[in-house]
């Protein structure tokens, strides 16, 4: 999945917090919102209406980037309430972090057909 589809791809489902998210689409949008937040601290330094508009957009993109984490978890076959985990310090970002690492779970589960089967994305007749 390429960066541009990853990103057109979360931002579609706003906030879709049903379905599963690839390896490629999670960390591709979260290159994405890196990026943004580099952006708007360098600008910070120069203007401070940049400061008001980084937080702007900060918390417009803060409902997909739950969406598409929760995606993710579905995929490793999850609940989206493992998210909670970020909420214990250091430990929990780690556990995070494998969850979010790992490969998908081959074949449909509870949360759907696996996005990487072509069958299931409508590339195979």
């Amino acid at each position: 999945m390429l960066f541009v589809d990853a990103i057109r791809s979360v931002l579609t489902q706003y906030a879709g917090f049903s379905g599963r998210a690839r390896r490629s689409e999670y960390w591709w949008f979260y290159l994405f919102i890196t990026i943004v937040n580099i952006v708007f601290g360098c600008l910070s330094g120069v203007a401070e209406a940049a400061v008001f508009i980084g937080l702007i957009v900060s918390l417009a993109l803060l409902l997909p980037t739950i969406a598409v984490s929760v995606r993710r978890l579905h995929d490793t076959n999850r609940s989206g309430w493992f998210m909670l985990l970020g909420l214990i310090p250091i430990v929990g970002g780690i556990i995070l972090l494998i969850f979010f690492t790992q490969d998908s779970k081959p074949g449909p589960n509870r949360f759907g057909p696996n996005p990487k089967d072509p069958a299931a994305s409508g590339l195979v007749a």
